[in-house]
């Protein structure tokens, strides 16, 4: 009786983290889904000691264990569309597998192309001749 109060007090713990986030995202107008706040809100209070990891491992541990049955009404979605792929399935596969590849090169392009400008920035700053002024 102990150990299924505490389970679902830890839910609900989890619950009232997801409801302050999805709050959070729908006062500020956050183009942020709230489960990715409320990761992130749940990651501060854990590392700040805020919440301990006891306060929350049973029903996280048992989320994770049965995390494959929230995709399942995802995967019988797919099914309705069964015609769709079959028709177009090679078509999806190379759209989703070609924006995915210029997606990853836009942003290693641009992310090599910062840090080099980074570099080159702070290489300019310590090779600049500092200039004291002494009286005598």
């Amino acid at each position: 009786m102990k150990s299924g109060l505490l389970f679902f007090a830890q839910l609900f713990l989890l619950w009232a983290i997801y409801q302050v986030s999805s709050y959070i995202v729908s006062f500020f107008d956050l183009a942020l889904p709230a489960s990715v706040l409320g990761m992130i809100l749940l990651y501060v209070l854990l590392s700040n000691g805020i919440v301990k990891l006891q306060y929350i491992e049973k029903a996280a541990s048992f989320l994770l264990k049965h995390l494959s049955l929230f995709f399942v009404p995802f995967a019988v979605g797919l099914m309705d569309y069964g015609g769709l792929i079959q028709t177009s399935g090679l078509q999806l596969i190379a759209m989703i597998a070609g924006s995915t590849v210029i997606g990853l090169l836009i942003t290693g392009g641009l992310t090599q192309f910062l840090s080099t400008k980074k570099t080159a920035k702070e290489k300019i700053h310590h090779e600049q001749p500092h200039s004291h002024f002494h009286s005598h």
